[in-house]
């Protein structure tokens, strides 16, 4: 049976440290749904810890990135693989608080294309991590929203909810770091689909270390919180405006096919 949503976890080298992360969606997740770890190669350390852990829950498994390395591939590669017609993204690190998924769930199953955990709406709250990378994200996400009407406060978490058909249609450019929330965010945006949020508690990390490059990705950042202005466009507008990156989800139905054959 097809499962009512996927779950798509990307991971790089996070060992045993991704079991408590797992063991909270297990507990916490009420609705039927698969839940994909995405790695971007066999030899990441992720891989036999998840394979142990899924002999006893058969709902998770392991997939190998073939899309490059890096957050923003596993993440295309997840929701390409995605068995569900929504598709949640959240952290290998745990800092995201799994209650919210199965309301994320219904909010797209409801009709809007992006439902945001956010932790800057009332009710919403950041607990730790880098005072600097909490004041710019909590700036990016306020001003966004004050300014374009986003639908949320907090655009640049990653951890949020997708109408895959949506996704698909408008295809992901990204290629490098966790921007995809924010880029798919400024997307449904331009095209004026209905986005949705619902405060959540992030928790920094307990175990292990944040991949998150600030210097690096904060260009990357800036180029989606600037196309999120603008006037409205059609699908075929808006991919043709972002035709001068690399090819994204739907741009070419042999895609897939192409990097998977030797």
């Amino acid at each position: 049976m097809t499962p009512r949503a996927t779950v798509v976890i990307p991971a790089y080298n996070e060992g045993d440290a991704i079991l408590p992360g797992l063991d909270r969606i297990i507990e916490a997740v009420k609705l039927d749904v698969e839940i994909l770890v995405v790695v971007d190669s066999p030899d990441d350390t992720t891989v036999p810890t998840v394979e142990a852990y899924a002999a006893s829950h058969p709902s998770v498994r392991i997939v190998i990135n073939t899309y490059g390395r890096g957050p923003a591939q596993a993440i295309r590669f997840g929701i390409d693989v995605a068995a569900a017609r929504t598709v949640v993204v959240t952290m290998a690190d745990g800092c995201d608080d799994p209650r919210q998924i199965d309301d994320l769930v219904r909010l797209v199953e409801r009709g809007v294309v992006v439902a945001a955990a956010s932790r800057y709406m009332p009710g919403g709250q950041q607990v730790g991590g880098p005072r600097f990378k909490r004041f710019l994200s909590h700036t990016a996400g306020f001003s966004l929203n004050l300014l374009t009407s986003a639908g949320t406060r907090d655009a640049t978490n990653s951890f949020k909810a997708y109408d895959a058909a949506f996704v698909k249609e408008v295809g992901i450019d990204s290629r490098d770091g966790f921007e995809i929330g924010l880029e798919l965010t400024a997307k449904a945006r331009r095209l004026r689909r209905p986005v949705a949020e619902i405060p959540t508690i992030w928790l920094d990390r307990q175990f292990g270390q944040s991949n998150f490059k600030m210097s690096k990705w904060i260009p990357k950042y800036l180029r989606w919180y600037r196309f999120a202005f603008g006037p409205p466009l059609s699908a075929e507008q808006l991919r043709s405006k972002v035709a001068g990156s690399s090819p994204a989800i739907g741009a070419d139905s042999n895609e897939k096919a192409e990097k998977r054959t030797p």
